[in-house]
C-alpha cells in the first residue's frame, strides 16, 4: 500500500509537469516554496437512524488529497480529494480516525480525532454560549454530551435556514449575526440514535461599540520624516486642540477620548464633522502621506480634509470596514492634485457618512514620508534585529529551514504572531542563533507590544541539555522597549541563541528592534556607521569627521594607510565616558589588508592613559573582541580608539560596541 501511495504522489507531480508550458518546464522553482498542508480539520456527521452511517469530511490548507484511516477493521485507507467526503458505516464503539493530507509535491501532515458511535440517545448535554470579546455580534459555542458524535447550532433568526452551523462534539464553533438582539438559540446533540438531546435558551447577542485593542503601533521614524498631530509614538505638534467647538454640537455631535490600557484614543460620537486645530501651521509639502487609524461600528466612510491658511480646504474620502481598525494612508498628492497649497496646513476636518449617525474612534494622526536615511538601529551581536530584512536569521524554534512570521505595517517590518491556545512556553517560539560564551553576561533589549500577556525572553542553547537564562516580561498594547540582563553560567556554544518563548499565554505578540550586547549594553553611538561619521572623529579633533564609505548598501569606516609611521598618526576615535576601575569589552568587525591595528580605550588628552590590544586583520571580514580596563584613570570625555598608522594598508571597521563587564 505504501508503494502505491508513493507512486500516486510521483504521478501527481508528473501530471503537474506535463500540464506546464515550455517556460514552466524550465522553472519549477515554485515547488521549492510550496508549503506542506496546514490547518487540518476532520468533521463527522452521523445519521440518526441507528445505522452508524457517518460522513467524514477532511479539509486542510494547501492539500490536494487525503488518505483516511477509518480506525475500525477496514484494512486499507480511503483516498479522498480536497473538497470531498466519504461515507462509512460503523458499529457502536469509539474509533480513532486519522487523515494524512498531501500537497501536490507529496509533502504530508496528519491529524487524528476520536469518533464516538452510539445508538443511545445523547445524555448530560452541556452547552456553552458566549459573546466574542473582540468580534461584534459573534457567538462562540461549544457543547459536550455523553454518547454524542456531533452537535448543531440553531441561531433563532427568522428567514435563515437552520441549523446555521455544526461541529464535532466537544469542539467550538463561531457564528456571526447580522443584527444584535435577543434570540431563542438551540443546541442539538446528535449520535447514532434516533433520539437527540436539546438545549434552548433566550440569549442576547451584543454589538461591540468601541475598540477593545489599540491600533497597530506606528513604526520608529526619524524626526525629519514625520509631523505628528496625535500619537503616543511621536512628538506631537505643541498646542494642538483636538476638540475645537466649530458648532458641531448643534448637529447632535459630541467628542471626547477613551483610555485603552494607557493609549489615548479620540472618540467622535454622532460624527457630523469634527476639526483639529494645530498649535502652529505646518509645512507638509515634503511629506508623502497623512496617516490615521479609524475604528467604527457604524460609520460607512470618513472624509479627511486638509485646511490651508492661504487657500481653503480639500477633502478625500475613505471607506471603512466596521469593527476593526482601518489603517488609512492618504497621499499628499491627493490634496495637491485638487489645487491645495500644503505649505501652511493648520487644521484637519473629519466628516462622517452617514451624517451624525455613527461614532468613530481615531488614533495615530500624522504626516510622514519614507525614511530619508537607512536605519541607525544597532543590534549588537545579532543580525537583522529590526526585521527590515524580513525573516532573515530569525527561526521558528531551532529549525534552520524555518522562517519566523514577519509582517510590515506602515513601512515598518517586525515579528508578529497571534497565539490561539495557551500551552508550553516553547510551543510558540522565535530564535536567532548566535555565539554565547560561558561565563559572560549580556544585555538583551527589544520592543514588544500586543495583547495584555506575558512572554519569556533570554538566551539559551539550541539543543540538549537546553540550558538557558531567561526572564518573564509582561507586555501591553502600547509599544514599549524592554531590557533584561542574562548570563551564561556553565554553558555556551557557537550555535546558541537569543530566544522568545511565547506559547504559555494566548494573544498577540509583536517584537521589533532586538539587540544583544556583552555586558550592560553598547556605550558607543552610531557603532554601525549607518549615520555616516556622526560621533566618529579623526584623532580627538571635535571638528573633524572620520572617513566613512558605503559598500553594497552598508556604511563603514575605511582608510588606506600609504606609509607606516606612529600608530596614532592615523586614528579614529569616539569620545565617551570611561570610569576609573571599570573593565570593558570592545567588539568590532574589521577587514582589509593583511596587517595589524591597535584598538582599545584611552584619554582624549594628557597624560594619554590607555588600555589597548594589537589585533591582526585579514581580507576576510571578522568580528574581534578584546577586554580592556581603566586602572587609575578615567574621564567623561575619554574615548574608544583605533590607532592604524603603524602599518601600511587598507583598514575597514564596522559594528563597534563597548560594554561594561
Amino acid at each position: 500500500m505504501k508503494k502505491i501511495k508513493n507512486i500516486y504522489k510521483t504521478i501527481a507531480v508528473l501530471l503537474l509537469i506535463v500540464a506546464c508550458t515550455d517556460n514552466d518546464l524550465r522553472d519549477l522553482s515554485f515547488l521549492d516554496t510550496m508549503e506542506p498542508p496546514s490547518n487540518l480539520e476532520l468533521v463527522f456527521s452521523i445519521t440518526q437512524d441507528n445505522t452508524g452511517t457517518v460522513t467524514i469530511t477532511p479539509n486542510a490548507d494547501g492539500a490536494h488529497h487525503f488518505d483516511v484511516f477509518l480506525g475500525d477493521s477496514t484494512p486499507d485507507s480511503q483516498a479522498v480529494s480536497q473538497g470531498n467526503n466519504l461515507v462509512h458505516i460503523y458499529s457502536e464503539g469509539t474509533y480513532d480516525v486519522k487523515i494524512i493530507a498531501y500537497n501536490t509535491k507529496g509533502d504530508v501532515a496528519e491529524l487524528t480525532k476520536q469518533l464516538i458511535v452510539s445508538f443511545r440517545a445523547p445524555e448530560n448535554l452541556v452547552a456553552t454560549i458566549e459573546n466574542d470579546a473582540a468580534i461584534s455580534k459573534q457567538l462562540n459555542v461549544n457543547a459536550t454530551a455523553d454518547f454524542a458524535t456531533m452537535y448543531e447550532f440553531h441561531s433563532g433568526e427568522t428567514g435563515v435556514t437552520q441549523p446555521v452551523a455544526s461541529a464535532n462534539i466537544g469542539e467550538a464553533l463561531s457564528y456571526q449575526y447580522t443584527d444584535s438582539g435577543t434570540y431563542t438559540v438551540k443546541v442539538v446533540a446528535k449520535g447514532g440514535a434516533i433520539a437527540t438531546s436539546e438545549y434552548t435558551i433566550d440569549f442576547e447577542v451584543t454589538a461591540i461599540l468601541a475598540p477593545v485593542v489599540s491600533a497597530e503601533a506606528p513604526p520608529a521614524r526619524n524626526d525629519s520624516d514625520v509631523i505628528s498631530i496625535y500619537s503616543n509614538s511621536y512628538t506631537n505638534v505643541s498646542g494642538t486642540d483636538t476638540f475645537p467647538d466649530w458648532g458641531q454640537g448643534g448637529q447632535g455631535s459630541s467628542w471626547g477620548s477613551i483610555d485603552l490600557n494607557g493609549d489615548q484614543i479620540l472618540q467622535y460620537t454622532n460624527l457630523s464633522y469634527q476639526g483639529i486645530n494645530f498649535g502652529s501651521a505646518q509645512d507638509v509639502s515634503s511629506m508623502e502621506y497623512i496617516h490615521l487609524d479609524v475604528w467604527t461600528a457604524d460609520v460607512d466612510r470618513i472624509e479627511t480634509s486638509l485646511i490651508s491658511v492661504s487657500n481653503g480646504e480639500k477633502p478625500v474620502w475613505a471607506n471603512l470596514t466596521p469593527n476593526v481598525w482601518n489603517s488609512i494612508d492618504i497621499p499628499i498628492a491627493a490634496f495637491t492634485d485638487q489645487g491645495l497649497t500644503v505649505a501652511d496646513i493648520y487644521q484637519l476636518k473629519f466628516v462622517g457618512d452617514a451624517w451624525a449617525a455613527g461614532t468613530a474612534f481615531i488614533d495615530n494622526i500624522y504626516f510622514y514620508k519614507e525614511p530619508s536615511s537607512t536605519s541607525n538601529f544597532d543590534d549588537g551581536l545579532l543580525n537583522n534585529g529590526d526585521f527590515e530584512s524580513g525573516s532573515e536569521s530569525w527561526l521558528i524554534g531551532v529549525d534552520d529551514s524555518s522562517s519566523a512570521p514577519v509582517v510590515s505595517n506602515n513601512g515598518n517590518t517586525h515579528y508578529s504572531v497571534d497565539v490561539t491556545n495557551a500551552g508550553n512556553p516553547w510551543d510558540v517560539n522565535t530564535s536567532q542563533k548566535v555565539e554565547i560564551i560561558d561565563g559572560t553576561s549580556y544585555t538583551l533589549t527589544f520592543d514588544a507590544w500586543g495583547s495584555n500577556r506575558s512572554l519569556v525572553a533570554g538566551i539559551g542553547l539550541s539543543g540538549g541539555p537546553w540550558n538557558s537564562s531567561t526572564s518573564n516580561v509582561d507586555i501591553t498594547s502600547v509599544r514599549t522597549t524592554y531590557s533584561i540582563t542574562v548570563s551564561a553560567e556553565g554553558w555556551g556554544a557557537a550555535d546558541a541563541r537569543v530566544l522568545f518563548d511565547l506559547g504559555a499565554a494566548a494573544g498577540l505578540v509583536n517584537i521589533d528592534n532586538v539587540s544583544l550586547f556583552v555586558g550592560n549594553g553598547n556605550l558607543v553611538t552610531n557603532g554601525n556607521f549607518e549615520n555616516g561619521s556622526d560621533s566618529w572623529l579623526v584623532g580627538v579633533d571635535d571638528s573633524s569627521a572620520a572617513p566613512v564609505v558605503e559598500t553594497n548598501g552598508n556604511s563603514h569606516y575605511q582608510v588606506d594607510v600609504v606609509n607606516a609611521g606612529n600608530p596614532w598618526d592615523v586614528n579614529t576615535s569616539q569620545k565617551l565616558e570611561i570610569i576609573d576601575g571599570n573593565t570593558y569589552t570592545l567588539m568590532f568587525d574589521a577587514w582589509g589588508s593583511d596587517r595589524s591595528l591597535v584598538a582599545g580605550i584611552g584619554l582624549s588628552g594628557g597624560p594619554w592613559s590607555s588600555s589597548t590590544s594589537n589585533v591582526d586583520i585579514t581580507s576576510v571580514r571578522a568580528t574581534y573582541s578584546i577586554t580592556v580596563s581603566a586602572d587609575g584613570w578615567g574621564a567623561a570625555d575619554a574615548r574608544v580608539l583605533f590607532d592604524l598608522g603603524a602599518a601600511a594598508g587598507l583598514v575597514n571597521i564596522d559594528n563597534v560596541s563597548l560594554s561594561i563587564n
